[in-house]
């Protein structure tokens, strides 16, 4: 959520980014209302108690009709003591429930628009000219079959659309990755963490994804958990209401989970294969900094997936994505994507955002620096999605005659093999 006072202070600021958003501005001046009722209520009930007090005082001393006259007073008073209370737990709710439904401010160097209104900032790589080379590329559904390393119709047989299995070689390359994307971030310096999958309502809200994100998530509605879509949700609630020393940040941590999303909306989109899945798993990297260091860190962990997209041997692009694409929690975002031949165009690999105080602040998570204990800021980076990586290694390193070139920073993983063969003709 983001720092009440700065919406007293520059509620334009505040409009101006749910306007970028597409968010209701109206929100804005409803919370700036409730807030407002929210401290006058709670000065008028700090005035009645206090009036409740030194009535208190005086009611021992006095006599008579006196103290008739103030004990009927203090009835009243009693009363209104207990509105007051109501009011302001009442203008509390509605401004904590508001507060809940602002999205982070946008970082004023965001394109503004939606989808397509994104910025490319770089270009890596080179596009393979298959037909140069002879042949037509297989995407990578077929390429899987050929290799034994895909099987989406059992998949779909034992647990429905969007399911698959990777077998034999498939699953060795999903191993392959994820190892040498925690070897990467283990060198860098982020501590491995393996996740758990299930997480409480606390935990998912505080993220923010139990706002416009509520729709693709899988509640277990006997147990009132959650499955997580990312392990960004548990490594963020990892130090839920605590505060943190100043100089053990930045805390850096690699989480590997599965991750589950009900895909809502996405009804007709990548319905062939496994770039489009309800379960996947994910390395995800997760730092607390503090908040003047987040813009820093941002461009760092972009810097590492870029880093790991280069050592896959793949052509990508970074970009800027535009204020009406973010997220809730996202003051800032980039993607990396990368070029999928068969579909002749750059899809999302990774994503990382700068979260700042949104997150901390939601799931009361502190620094102390000296005296002095405020929220600080929180940073997610996508380092490898386990299925939209291996769909464009196996495509964009295709072999005519459907095997595998293996990337050099995969084969110590995968036997020192340099090729994967085909399996089905």
């Amino acid at each position: 959520m983001i720092d009440l006072r700065l919406l007293r202070e520059d509620p334009d600021r505040v409009r101006a980014s749910q306007r970028a958003r597409g968010e209701d501005v109206a929100l804005v001046d409803a919370l700036l209302s409730a807030d407002e009722r929210r401290r006058s209520s709670g000065v008028r009930f700090d005035e009645l108690r206090a009036e409740q007090k030194q009535l208190g005082k005086l009611i021992p001393k006095a006599s008579g009709d006196e103290k008739a006259e103030l004990l009927k007073k203090t009835g009243q008073l009693a009363a209104d003591v207990k509105a007051a209370d109501a009011e302001r737990d009442a203008a509390d709710a509605e401004t904590q429930e508001l507060l809940l439904r602002l999205g982070n401010l946008v970082h004023p160097d965001v394109p503004v628009g939606g989808e397509e209104d994104f910025v490319t900032l770089e270009t890596h790589g080179t596009i393979r000219d298959f037909g140069a080379e002879g042949f037509a590329p297989k995407d990578h559904l077929e390429l899987g079959t050929l290799l034994g390393a895909i099987d989406v119709e059992r998949g779909a047989k034992v647990s429905g659309s969007r399911f698959y299995f990777l077998t034999g070689v498939g699953a060795l390359l999903e191993l392959a990755l994820v190892n040498a994307a925690m070897a990467q971030a283990t060198a860098a310096g982020f501590t491995p963490m393996l996740t758990p999958a299930l997480v409480r309502p606390q935990s998912m809200a505080g993220t923010g994804f139990l706002g416009q994100a509520a729709q693709d998530v899988y509640h277990l509605d006997k147990d009132d958990l959650y499955l997580v879509g990312t392990s960004e949700v548990p490594l963020a609630a990892y130090h839920m209401d605590e505060i943190l020393d100043a100089d053990r940040l930045p805390l850096r941590y690699a989480g590997f989970s599965p991750c589950f999303r009900r895909e809502a909306g996405s009804h007709g989109k990548d319905t062939r294969g496994i770039f489009r899945v309800h379960q996947f798993d994910k390395v995800e990297m997760f730092s607390y900094v503090a908040p003047e260091d987040s813009e820093a860190e941002h461009r760092r962990l972009l810097d590492w997936e870029k880093q790991w997209l280069t050592s896959l041997e793949l052509p990508f692009r970074v970009i800027d994505v535009a204020s009406a694409d973010l997220g809730a929690s996202a003051a800032r975002k980039f993607d990396c994507e990368a070029w999928i031949p068969t579909q002749g165009k750059y899809r999302e690999l990774t994503s990382t955002s700068d979260c700042t105080e949104f997150q901390s602040r939601r799931l009361s998570i502190r620094v102390r620096d000296g005296k002095q204990v405020k929220p600080l800021a929180t940073l997610n980076g996508t380092l490898c999605a386990v299925p939209r990586t291996i769909v464009a290694i196996l495509e964009n390193h295709q072999q005519a005659d459907g095997s595998m070139y293996v990337p050099k920073v995969l084969r110590p993983f995968l036997g020192g093999r340099e090729v994967l063969e085909p399996v089905a003709k």
